[in-house]
């Protein structure tokens, strides 16, 4: 039986993070700042977290026996990517306190149950779809969600993988073959205005904290900047926040993507129970992170103060960008992270900028 802790964890404790990539190599800085010690699990030696941990398991996520002894040297245990199998979760959630809990991975991972999720128990705004599950149901969805609309795999989709756009009944077969003919789900297509974003958390005494607006740009369907805070106003975003966290009795930083309409409308796309991207703004922004604030969260902490003293564009720098790197290091009001990668390959996430950019003090936590 998982253990559970709701006082705040003392200075000098081990929090465990399942997966070693550069969202847990930031999650511990943040704890080493606080005092606490990580310990990463990973499958390949000398991951970007483990460079920065206490501690190391190098194993797979279907070695349980070892899942559990890593969970049982740690105080608590979160995860820094959305794909930990399921049964990794439970596991770890049996050797120590999991934050945030299965509940949350199993609902993110499967888009048919986040769709249903936010649509009949968070009661927010989601893009009509339909459940995939032969080429038969394909047909018959594509009749009731009508022309354009996307096909999405319920499971291991990221950065525009496991998508394909149907314009017609001539892409029904073409989209299915192209997707593995798996269980999918089928989406309205929405046309946007932008697309944004918001970073949330909660904590364990059921506090909860948000940050402003956040206006992403895409290439090649990889993030390319996240700028905050974004032009208008935060409140139903994070209104929609509080209803997801409080359903999911979340406890961690969130991230939660949405399309704007024209009207100013919001429609969740999709859930991140993680740091998420298009939050590392927030290192420079003048207030906690939403590193040290996912820390906080889980360790039972104050949430603390989060209001922006300035805003912040963040750029990643994909694959052979990190080549300037000495370049971005010259820039004034820019602030370099790197993820400590060995090699850039074409897509990965090397590292980040963020820049400085000056917004009227009236407009900066709206």
């Amino acid at each position: 039986m998982s253990r559970e802790m709701f006082s705040p964890l003392a200075t000098g404790s081990t929090i465990g993070i399942l997966g070693g990539g550069q969202l847990g190599r930031m999650l511990s800085a943040a704890a080493s700042r606080l005092g606490f010690k990580t310990h990463i699990y990973c499958p390949e030696v000398g991951s970007p977290a483990a460079q920065l941990a206490a501690y190391e398991t190098v194993a797979p996520y279907e070695d349980l026996d070892s899942v559990r002894d890593f969970a049982e040297s740690c105080d608590v245990v979160t995860y820094e990517f959305e794909n930990v199998p399921e049964f990794t979760a439970k596991a770890a959630a049996v050797g120590s306190i999991l934050r945030p809990g299965p509940k949350a991975l199993a609902t993110a991972q499967d888009r048919i149950a986040e769709k249903t999720f936010l649509k009949n128990t968070a009661k927010v705004p989601v893009a009509p779809f339909e459940q995939i599950d032969t080429i038969f149901d394909l047909k018959r969805a594509v009749k009731v969600i009508g022309y354009p609309c996307v096909l999405k795999t319920r499971r291991f989709g990221y950065d525009g993988k496991g998508q394909y756009v149907l314009k017609g009944e001539d892409d029904i077969a073409m989209a299915w073959e192209t997707l593995g003919e798996q269980p999918s789900i089928l989406e309205g297509f929405i046309a946007f205005k932008r697309e944004v974003s918001i970073i949330a958390a909660r904590g364990v005494n059921g506090e909860i904290a948000s940050y402003p607006l956040i206006e992403n740009v895409h290439k090649n369907h990889i993030l390319h900047t996240s700028t905050a805070p974004a032009d208008g106003h935060s409140g139903k975003a994070k209104a929609f926040a509080r209803y997801i966290l409080k359903e999911l009795n979340y406890f961690g930083v969130m991230g939660i993507e949405f399309f704007q309409m024209e009207s100013g409308d919001l429609i969740v796309n999709e859930i991140a129970p993680r740091v998420h991207n298009s939050g590392h703004w927030t290192q420079n922004a003048g207030c906690i992170d939403q590193f040290e604030l996912h820390i906080r969260a889980i360790t039972g902490w104050p949430l603390g103060h989060i209001q922006l003293k300035h805003g912040v564009q963040m750029t990643n720098l994909i694959g052979r960008d990190i080549e300037n790197w000495d370049t971005h290091a010259r820039e004034p009001d820019s602030f370099l992270h790197l993820y400590g990668k060995k090699e850039p390959k074409p897509g990965r996430k090397m590292g980040h900028v963020n820049r400085i950019i000056y917004v009227p003090r009236g407009q900066l936590n709206k």
